[in-house]
């Protein structure tokens, strides 16, 4: 085997690409003593940075509600930067959408509950991931639809 034909994939950096924090009912939302509601919402991106390199991002929104008035809202975009060379087509989704984003979650989550205890709320700790059902789940539904034309 050539050099050039060996798979390679490796972990270049892991990063905090944006967070954002929102409390716009403080203080008076602090006072109240109902149950918040918490949404958590996922999303899983990825951008070609350099040939073979890779920007795997998953970003979570965490949205806090007494009611129809927010107590918090967070937004945070991990990133990773993954150099994959020399994996045959079929298996470079797979990676992209699985293999990085469960390594890039773990800080994902780490930094919403950090920012979430360091605003005097208790830690919304974000649950596990099943990237895999949820890269199928995506591949399910992209398949029935025709390819966009681009629009003017």
């Amino acid at each position: 085997m050539t050099q050039e034909a060996t798979p390679v994939f490796q972990i270049q950096r892991i990063y905090l690409k944006d967070i954002s924090l929102e409390q716009p009912n403080s203080p008076a939302i602090l006072l109240s003593q109902e149950q918040p509601t918490v949404d958590i919402q996922l999303q899983v991106g990825a951008e070609t940075v350099n040939e073979g390199v890779y920007e795997i991002t998953v970003t979570a929104t965490v949205t806090t509600k007494i009611q129809d008035k927010t107590v918090f809202l967070v937004e945070a975009k991990q990133a990773g930067i993954f150099e994959i060379r020399n994996v045959a087509q079929e298996q470079l989704g797979g990676i992209v959408g699985i293999a990085c984003p469960q390594m890039v979650y773990p800080y994902l989550r780490g930094n919403v509950a950090d920012v979430i205890q360091r605003a005097g709320f208790p830690p919304v700790h974000l649950a596990e991931i099943n990237f895999q059902a949820m890269y199928e789940q995506q591949q399910q539904n992209a398949q029935p639809t025709a390819t966009p034309t681009p629009t003017q």
